[in-house]
């Protein structure tokens, strides 16, 4: 069964703009194999990459009505005519929004996995990559540094905050959009404070909870608290610009930015073999230690499911990663 996109949404995403299909998965030839998915990621970008227009600057392609859409899954290979990938292999790929597929050892998107790296094939669906590429190599989060993350809870959000801890920052800060997320970020992620951004201006909760400034902010919103952000920038301060699920672009005020000499980084999911290696070598050893928490929600019910988890996620009903079980 697949899940393919029916048509393009103009508004608010709905359970109707996609159709469930019974389609047949043809036996793998020479050289190929059949994956039998068990896991898929779903993300708030999905919803941009539907669009009559996609955005033409995103570096991932769009959707095409009629088709199952791509999207980031891990299955288990269960026949293969393929001297490279064994019955039993687990492998990552992007031919998400279906049961099973058909891979080629020649196909760059299926990779195959360690199943003793990480305590569970699911956890390799994290969106560490872009946390790390964000709060690691563009603005160098460490000891001392005071972060700011908005969108904590989020799959990037709640990674990003963990990493910055891990570093040895000095404080880390979330927001997040319910009260009843502020003690899952602070007792379960180890985030220093956190605040829900409907609960007053959010440049006086950040004064409260930054008084000496902030060091490094990763954005995921925009709007208010990009520019809360900037008004409480300390000097030589770095942000790095993930998104903006807020839908409004923020006024850049130019003194703060000029004179606390702020840096500004937009910047997309790095997917580079050392920058990737880096992550998963630091996120396998930092579970090991019991220092990091995979932040993420299942949802069960299989292929069906996918639809309605979707829309879902983005009427922000899950924390963290949201991932649909799909065997």
């Amino acid at each position: 069964m697949e899940a393919r996109l029916a048509s393009r949404p103009v508004g608010e995403l709905t359970e109707e703009h996609f159709e469930l299909v019974d389609a047949e998965v043809g036996e793998p030839g020479e050289g190929e194999f059949l994956v039998r998915n068990d896991w898929m990621l779903l993300s708030v970008v999905m919803r941009d990459l539907m669009e009559a227009e996609p955005h033409p600057e995103l570096p991932m392609s769009g959707y095409q009505v009629g088709e199952p859409p791509w999207a980031p899954t891990v299955g288990t290979v269960v026949r293969s005519n393929s001297p490279e990938y064994a019955v039993g292999d687990l492998v990552r790929h992007t031919y998400g929004f279906r049961e099973h597929v058909v891979g080629d050892a020649g196909d760059w998107a299926f990779t195959k996995l360690d199943p003793d790296l990480l305590p569970g094939p699911h956890y390799h669906l994290n969106q560490g990559p872009t946390a790390w590429r964000g709060m690691v190599e563009l603005a160098g989060a460490g000891e001392g540094d005071t972060v700011f993350v908005s969108a904590a809870t989020s799959g990037v959000g709640s990674v990003a905050g963990q990493i910055a801890r891990c570093r040895g920052a000095a404080r880390v800060i979330g927001s997040t959009g319910s009260k009843d997320k502020i003690g899952y970020l602070v007792d379960e992620l180890g985030f220093d404070a956190a605040f829900d951004y409907h609960d007053g201006p959010v440049a006086e909760r950040l004064a409260e909870l930054a008084p000496d400034g902030i060091d490094v902010f990763f954005d995921n919103v925009a709007g208010e608290q990009f520019e809360a952000a900037l008004r409480l920038a300390a000097p030589n301060a770095r942000f790095v610009l993930c998104g903006g699920l807020s839908g409004r672009n923020p006024t850049l005020d130019l003194e703060p930015a000029v004179l606390r000499d702020v840096t500004f980084r937009g910047f997309t999911t790095s997917y580079e073999p050392e920058s990737y290696a880096a992550w998963t070598e630091h996120y396998s050893r930092w579970l090991r230690e019991g220092r990091f928490v995979f932040p993420h929600t299942v949802v069960e019910g299989g292929i069906a499911e996918v639809p309605r988890a979707l829309v879902a996620q983005l009427r922000g009903a899950y924390r963290g990663t949201a991932l649909v079980k799909l065997s």
